[in-house]
Order: structure tokens, then C-alpha cells, then sequence
């Protein structure tokens, strides 16, 4: 498999919970290369009171790459930043009010949830909407309220929010219980897009067996076909 898109993944180091240090952030790239990703999203955390990261600091830190980017002697995939956005408070204002960081073209930005779902998350993400952005929700399969009901997702689906699948969920990364919901909501045909959510090199090695399961009729459709549709006219 070949031209593959990954619109999650935390190389950019020393930010979050991703790459600790600059030569593991390249090393996963390596990896994510080799296993034929073309295209690699930078998408560091932005969530309050754990990861303080806003816009210009994350700009930063993928500015900061740079020099180490240039100076590799292996083949990388073109990259490009973007945030994987923590939906509270205040991470839903910077979105309305033009500080977030939308994935490449400005029309889709990636959201996730916390442990309890959030109050008027329909209402919220339709603001967002209004405001020029298709929400991409992250990994849908790790949150205990579509746990318990998968019907809690539909409301959002009407919004035109896409579903973006963590592809090692399939493979029982994260426990039978989440393996067993994304195994769910692909069977339902659910998921726009899939991703590595990688955060070091060895998490590559997951993917690429992952995505043995998947075949490549469905991995090209998550992994090359839907990321495009996301993006749009956004350069890749």
C-alpha cells in the first residue's frame, strides 16, 4: 500500500505526550514512510491543564523541527500541522474565535472528547460548523458513552461530523471493549477516515498489522480516499 494519508499522529517532539526528542519524531516518520504513508499530519495536543499548548506554541514547536526535517539522511513523507483540539471551554472558544489549528485548507479540524461527553456537544459542534469547519472527531471507538450507546453518535453524524478511526484499536491496542466498538462502527460503515494516532516509533509497528487486518480495498478508502475528502482543496 502506497500515497497513504495519516491526519493523527505526535512526532513533533517535546510538546505533549508524543516524541520525546527530535530523533524519535523523525524515526516514526521513517516508520510511517516505509509503511507507505505519503502524507503525515502533525496533530499535538491542545488541551488545557494537561498539554498548555496554543496556537503560537505549537507553531513553534513544528518550526522547530524544521532543521531536523532537512537534515535527514532517510526518506520522510511530506508533513504539515495541524491539532488534535481537547473539546472544552476554552478550547471551543479558540476554535470560534480563529485559534485553533484546522488541518490544511481550513475546512476540517480535528476534535476530541474527554472521559464524560460533553454538555451540548450537538449545539457546539453545529457553532463550529457555522463558523467554517467540518469537525473530524477522534478515535469515537475509545469513549465510554458510544460504549454504552452507539446511538449517542448520530446526532453528530447529521451535523456532517466525520468519524476518524485510531487503526490499532483493531487490533486490541486499547482492550477487547474498544477493539470490539471499532470493529462495530466499521461494519456500519462509519468511519470517514482512518489514522495512527502514533506518539512513538514502535507504535508504527501497529499500524502496519492493523492495517493487514484492514486489507487493502478498505485501508486504501480510510487511509488514502477518505483523508482526501477531508481535506478537500487543502495542500497534500
Amino acid at each position: 500500500m502506497a500515497d497513504l494519508v495519516d491526519l493523527h499522529c505526535h512526532w513533533v517532539s517535546g510538546i505533549d505526550d508524543g516524541a520525546r526528542t527530535p530523533e524519535l519524531g523523525l524515526m516514526m516518520l521513517s516508520r510511517l514512510k516505509q509503511a507507505g504513508f505519503e502524507v503525515v499530519m502533525a496533530t499535538p495536543h491542545m488541551r488545557p491543564g494537561l498539554f498548555d499548548n496554543d496556537k503560537r506554541a505549537l507553531e513553534r514547536a513544528y518550526a522547530a523541527m524544521s532543521p531536523h526535517l532537512e537534515q535527514s539522511s532517510k526518506p520522510l513523507p511530506r508533513v504539515h500541522l495541524a491539532s488534535e483540539h481537547f473539546f472544552d471551554d476554552v478550547v471551543y472558544r479558540r476554535i470560534l474565535q480563529g485559534e485553533g489549528l484546522a488541518y490544511p485548507g481550513g475546512r476540517a479540524i480535528l476534535v476530541e472528547f474527554g472521559a464524560h461527553w460533553p454538555l451540548q456537544v450537538e449545539h457546539r459542534l453545529a457553532d463550529v460548523k457555522r463558523a467554517g469547519f467540518t469537525p473530524v472527531l477522534a478515535h469515537p471507538e475509545r469513549y465510554g458513552a458510544v460504549w454504552k450507546d452507539p446511538q449517542c453518535l448520530e446526532p453528530l453524524l447529521d451535523l456532517g461530523v466525520h468519524l476518524l478511526l485510531d487503526v490499532a484499536s483493531l487490533i486490541g491496542k486499547y482492550g477487547r471493549t474498544v477493539q470490539h466498538v471499532a470493529e462495530s462502527l466499521l461494519a456500519d460503515d462509519l468511519y470517514e477516515a482512518a489514522c495512527s494516532d502514533a506518539h512513538r516509533p514502535e507504535d508504527v509497528d501497529d499500524v502496519v498489522i492493523a492495517l493487514g487486518r484492514l486489507g487493502a480495498k478498505e485501508a486504501n478508502r480510510l487511509l488514502a480516499e477518505g483523508p482526501r475528502v477531508i481535506l478537500g482543496e487543502g495542500p497534500i
